[in-house]
C-alpha cells in the first residue's frame, strides 16, 4: 500500500481555507459573456439565435456550468462583434503578492501618549474581499503603555523581543518572545506594563473591505 500523500492534501497543508473554484476561468468568462451581451441590449434567446447555439446552451455558459468549445466561443464572439479576446479579459492569471525587504516598510511614528511606538507596514496592496495589514511593532526605550486602541477586524500577535503585559478587553497577557495572541480588536486593547524594552512584535491586522 504506497504511503504517499494524496496531492490534495499536500496543496492545502494544514489550512481550512476553501480550495480555489476549478471553473474560475468558465465563470468569468460566462460573466464576460452576460455583460457584453446586456450591454448590447440582447435577451439570451437574442444571443442565441445570432449565435448559433441553443438559449439553454447561452446560459449555462453565462452561468459557468460547462467549459464551451472554442468553436461556440469564437461564434459568441462573432455575434457580439467582439474580437474573442474580449471574452476573456475578465480572468486574470496574475496573483497579488507584496514583497518588502528588510527595513523598507512604510514606517509610521506614534505622537502623543503613543510616542516611541513604532510601526512598519510590511505588506500592501491586495485585493478581495479581506484586507490584511502585517505590521512590526516596536516599543522603544521612550514608549509608555497605551491600551487605547480599538479598530474593527481581527488581530494576531506574535512576540519577537522585549516582554510586554498585553491587555484586551479586561484581561492580561504576558507576552514573551515566541508568544503570540489572537483577538477581536473592536475591544480595548494595547500594551499595558512594557517589561522589556526595546521590544518588537508582527501584529498583523485584517478586516473586511468596506
Amino acid at each position: 500500500m504506497s504511503n504517499q500523500t494524496p496531492p490534495e492534501r499536500v496543496l492545502n497543508t494544514a489550512s481550512n481555507a476553501p480550495v480555489e473554484d476549478k471553473r474560475n476561468l468558465e465563470k468569468a468568462l460566462g460573466h464576460q459573456i452576460r455583460a457584453l451581451r446586456r450591454e448590447r441590449e440582447l435577451s439570451v434567446a437574442d444571443l442565441g439565435a445570432a449565435a448559433g447555439i441553443s438559449p439553454g446552451m447561452i446560459s449555462k455558459m453565462e452561468n459557468g456550468q460547462i467549459s464551451p468549445s472554442l468553436a461556440s466561443i469564437n461564434s459568441v464572439a462573432n455575434a457580439l462583434n467582439v474580437p474573442i479576446t474580449a471574452l476573456f479579459s475578465a480572468f486574470e492569471e496574475r496573483r497579488d503578492c507584496s514583497y518588502v525587504k528588510q527595513g523598507q516598510g512604510v514606517v509610521i511614528e506614534r505622537r502623543g501618549t503613543k510616542v516611541g511606538h513604532i510601526y512598519e507596514l510590511l505588506g500592501a496592496g491586495l485585493r478581495g474581499e479581506l484586507i490584511v495589514e502585517p505590521y512590526l511593532i516596536t516599543l522603544e526605550d521612550a514608549a509608555e503603555p497605551y491600551t487605547g486602541f480599538r479598530h474593527g477586524g481581527i488581530e494576531f500577535i506574535y512576540m519577537l523581543a522585549g516582554e510586554v503585559i498585553y491587555r484586551h478587553a479586561d484581561q492580561e497577557y504576558h507576552l514573551a518572545p515566541g508568544d503570540s495572541l489572537m483577538f477581536d480588536a473592536e475591544a480595548l486593547h494595547g500594551p499595558a506594563k512594557l517589561l522589556k524594552k526595546p521590544m518588537t512584535y508582527l501584529a498583523i491586522i485584517s478586516y473586511p473591505r468596506a
